[in-house]
């Protein structure tokens, strides 16, 4: 008691009146960091994998499509670490996968790279936090102390889910920009002659200069489709990848005019008239938003200077009468 007595009494002296709940915590974080190694690199049960290989046994024999959460490829180093970096939810792996392929993320271990820099950097941001507390936080209250260790965790934590998103918009963009002068290349290739094939290669090639997401869509869609998958499941993928409305809809009918057997150069003229069109009525809307944001800016920036030269002497006048002089 009396070596316990001692070690709060320092703790006291040099870092305040909770120096023994910093150090308290500081410890917790080291027990975490030494005992984290140890439970991700925990063997599997030989229970849990009987068990694994039953039940992918009993689905290929009901339904033949039955395949596991995820795929190990052997090379990545964050194999060993899947069912701690990946959810273990189908559906919701299914939508981070989508998600990060539309920010333009198509590696195999794209999501447990997403999920291992959340960590890393919620971890790290928070070792920074406790740092920065323990430092220069000797007169600082409760209350800000908490907030300044949480507070950098959280935005470390967030980071990489605000760099997909933002990543996401911006490639979702740049598709929603060039997508019409792509359909117009596409239009003068169709009735030049050639396939619908072809002339997806040749537009993936033209466009890549200036609109690369885009030409990476198209690339994806010749390849796919020159190893025999079927057109229409080709189509739809490279809507779900794009999030982009306006494919969605080249693809409905690009579907509709194979399915009918339409000429498929009527139907990209038409939509690529409207493409146009729509393009055009977004600057539009762009211009008219322009002179509302102008008006903030012309009220903060004008109007201050413009009262001080106006008001200014009246006022400088009344506080010398005012003071008799």
């Amino acid at each position: 008691m009396q070596y316990l007595d001692q070690i709060n009494a320092l703790l006291v002296e040099k870092f305040g009146d909770l120096g023994p709940l910093l150090a308290v915590g500081l410890f917790g974080v080291v027990l975490v960091l030494v005992t984290l190694p140890t439970m991700l690199k925990k063997q599997k049960d030989p229970l849990d994998r009987i068990r694994e290989e039953a039940k992918r046994s009993g689905g290929r024999a009901k339904s033949g499509e039955a395949q596991a959460l995820r795929q190990k490829s052997g090379t990545d180093k964050l194999d060993k670490f899947a069912n701690f970096l990946e959810p273990q939810d189908v559906e919701e792996l299914k939508g981070m996968k989508l998600k990060l392929l539309q920010a333009g993320y198509k590696g195999k271990s794209a999501v447990r790279t997403f999920h291992f820099m959340q960590f890393a950097l919620g971890l790290l941001f928070l070792t920074l936090g406790l740092l920065y507390v323990l430092i220069l936080g000797d007169d600082m209250e409760t209350r800000d102390l908490i907030l300044a260790i949480v507070i950098p965790g959280g935005a470390g934590y967030y980071l990489p889910k605000y760099w997909i998103e933002r990543r996401r918009q911006e490639r979702q963009a740049e598709i929603e920009s060039g997508f019409p002068d792509s359909l117009d290349l596409m239009l003068v290739c169709v009735e030049a002659g050639q396939a619908l094939d072809q002339s997806i290669i040749r537009v993936a090639a033209e466009i890549r200069a200036g609109y690369p997401a885009l030409a990476d869509e198209f690339e994806a869609v010749a390849n796919e489709m020159k190893a025999g998958k079927d057109r229409i499941t080709v189509l739809r993928d490279m809507a779900e990848r794009a999030g982009v409305p306006d494919v969605s809809s080249f693809v409905t009918v690009l579907i509709q005019s194979t399915s009918f057997g339409t000429s498929i150069a009527d139907a990209l003229r038409v939509y690529a008239s409207e493409m146009r069109d729509k393009r055009v009525m977004r600057a539009e809307e762009k211009a008219n938003v322009l002179p509302t944001k102008l008006t903030l800016g012309t009220m903060m920036f004008c109007l201050p200077p413009l009262l001080i030269i106006l008001i200014g002497p009246s006022i400088y006048d009344i506080y010398k009468n005012l003071n008799g002089g």
